[in-house]
């Protein structure tokens, strides 16, 4: 019997999830956490976030588990980051993003505080919110056909949510600037150059290489690795808590943004977003209502707020 207080980790076949499975296997000590959303590239929405936090609590109270390892499923992603189908529908307010993002700071607290040494089985494309799931693993280990990449820039955020505090910890200030600014494919072979990950392999020795990583650690002595994990993680954290909270509002804020907005629909229509149209717009090109005179009026913008005027399409002008 568990001493009163205690937190008991529930049977896995108990937790009923839908976007994650949960596997825990007594005999290793291993713990595994799939994210099982192939269809969409085992993109975050706000159920897979809250489902992942639930399970690193759970990997973190279970005695028998001694490592986890977290992947996702199919051969294409191990996750491509936040689900813009989901972020499509969360532009009318900020507060719906915010939700989101409290909930992707959880996991990450969960996921770098569980206490046991964790192992990212990258078994396709890396990118952005994924890319962070797996910088904040101990060890990691990339199929040679895969890649990482962020592309915030490109698709509406800014990857404030781990890449821009650790990435210049890990690959060095100017790496990481090409990482984050450039939005370009970082191949397997560069991703173990810069330090991004710890081993690269064949696709067909990907599960033996973290068995053989998952092995390796269940033997050592679990306190003294508990607090290796906490003293390895302090410029990470220290970070982290100086700038996460800020990075929820502005990001939460942005999301309602005609940068967020042309992005994300830019994404959905398969083209580039109008940058130059953007910037345009940005300068207060065409968004000055005929009627009463009032500026500064949103791209997205369909009625003037000071008159009731209906406004032009600002795209117009540059179609």
């Amino acid at each position: 019997m568990p001493e009163p207080g205690s937190p008991v980790a529930a049977d896995p076949a108990t937790l009923g999830y839908e976007r994650i499975r949960y596997e825990r296997d007594a005999e290793t000590g291993v713990a595994t956490v799939t994210i099982t959303r192939p269809d969409v590239l085992n993109a975050l929405d706000l159920p897979t976030l809250k489902e992942l936090s639930d399970a690193f609590e759970q990997a973190s109270w279970d005695d028998s588990v001694a490592v986890v390892v977290v992947t996702g499923s199919g051969d294409r992603a191990f996750c491509t980051g936040a689900d813009l189908d989901e972020q499509a529908l969360m532009g009318s307010t900020s507060g719906q993003y915010w939700r989101w993002m409290g909930a992707f700071i959880e996991m990450h607290d969960r996921l770098r505080h569980i206490g046991k040494p964790t192992i990212a089985r990258i078994n396709g494309v890396c990118v952005g919110g994924g890319q962070e799931l797996q910088l904040a693993c101990d060890l990691s280990v990339m199929v040679d056909d895969a890649y990482i990449r962020h592309v915030g820039p490109e698709h509406g955020s800014v990857p404030a949510g781990g890449a821009t505090q650790w990435l210049p910890l890990v690959v060095g200030d100017r790496r990481a600037r090409e990482i984050v600014m450039l939005c370009e494919p970082i191949s397997p072979a560069q991703a173990l150059d810069w330090g991004l990950v710890s081993r690269v392999v064949p696709r067909a020795d990907l599960d033996a290489t973290v068995a053989e990583l998952a092995a390796k650690l269940v033997r050592k002595l679990p306190e003294a690795l508990r607090y290796t994990k906490t003293q390895l993680n302090w410029w990470r954290d220290l970070v982290w808590s100086q700038t996460i909270e800020h990075a929820r509002d502005w990001l939460a804020i942005h999301s309602t943004a005609d940068e967020t907005k042309e992005a994300v629909a830019a994404f959905h229509e398969k083209r580039s977003p109008r940058f130059a149209e953007l910037r345009r717009l940005q300068a207060g090109a065409g968004r000055t209502c005929a009627e009463c005179g009032e500026t500064g009026l949103p791209a997205s913008a369909k009625y003037c707020p000071g008159c009731g005027t209906a406004l032009p399409n600002p795209w117009e002008k540059v179609q």
